[in-house]
């Protein structure tokens, strides 16, 4: 992969080029985006082809997930030109923990300024057993904090199930909570939440200002559905939620995700828009 060097005064430059989502947060209105992941088979086929399609459902933003680490810098400078054109933005990235490791965080932060990001979010971790083990993410995350600080990036994590599984009675996203920096996100995925038998209203209540984005994502305790419902056909009460992450949680903007649906992937993600701004607006 083709290397540029970025001096720290490039990289504060252009940290201070992301005009994006907070005029629309003091505003009153949260943007809300997709997690690629959810059309990630378009999105393999033809990466700008995805993007001009979900802008044209009426997306204001979106996250890629891991794949666009192995981007080539003009690669990434491509797409925010087309990003830039669209009048979307790149709100965060998804990344292996590894991305944000003391070996790889560097190239991490550079792609993430290049694509305008905010966030640099861990997307998942495999801890060693026990409490001391999420401890030691936790340590990993203000590492990655504190290392993309100067550049205007934050870092963030993202549960699924296990975090909210207790461990010798306490659940992992307790630890990593209490042992982050306050500047440190906790992206709340509501469906995974759910899953796991938490309560995102609760869990948002208890961590104010922590929950800067939320995932989207709906789930159904009924055999055969799960994850594959669209957005407002499962069990989350998303009034509730979006009324706690807008007043206590802190909430940025929200990003839309499915694993799956009985459409296809593009009309999966413009139903579940449809039906997010037919209940909120």
């Amino acid at each position: 992969m083709h290397k540029t060097t970025f001096s720290r005064r490039s990289f504060v430059a252009l940290g201070l080029t992301i005009p994006w989502v907070w005029r629309a947060v003091a505003s009153g209105t949260i943007p809300v985006g997709i997690e690629m992941y959810s059309v990630r088979e378009a999105l393999k086929k033809d990466p700008q082809a995805t993007v001009r399609a979900i802008t044209g459902m009426g997306y204001q933003g979106l996250e890629f997930y891991a794949p666009y680490f192995e981007w080539k810098h003009e690669q990434a400078k491509e797409m925010k030109k087309l990003l830039d054109d669209l009048g979307i933005r790149c709100f965060s990235t998804h990344n292996d923990a590894i991305f944000l490791g003391k070996e790889k965080i560097q190239n991490a932060l550079e792609l993430n300024l290049i694509l305008g990001s905010k966030y640099v979010v861990m997307a998942s971790s495999q801890p060693k057993p026990g409490l001391d083990g999420w401890k030691e993410i936790a340590d990993q995350l203000n590492f990655a904090a504190d290392r993309m600080e100067s550049s205007g990036l934050k870092a963030g994590y993202h549960n699924h199930q296990l975090e909210f599984i207790p461990v010798d009675g306490t659940r992992p996203m307790e630890v990593l909570a209490k042992n982050t920096r306050p500047s440190v996100m906790l992206q709340l995925d509501v469906g995974t939440c759910l899953e796991a038998g938490s309560d995102p209203v609760a869990w948002i209540r208890a961590n104010p200002g922590r929950i800067r984005s939320l995932h989207c994502k709906d789930w159904s305790p009924e055999v055969g559905k799960g994850y594959s419902v669209l957005f407002g056909e499962g069990t989350a009460h998303w009034k509730a939620i979006f009324e706690a992450a807008e007043s206590v949680g802190g909430a940025e903007y929200y990003l839309m995700e499915q694993e799956g649906s009985r459409f296809s992937e593009l009309e999966t993600a413009k139903k579940c828009l449809e039906t997010y701004q037919a209940k909120r607006f």
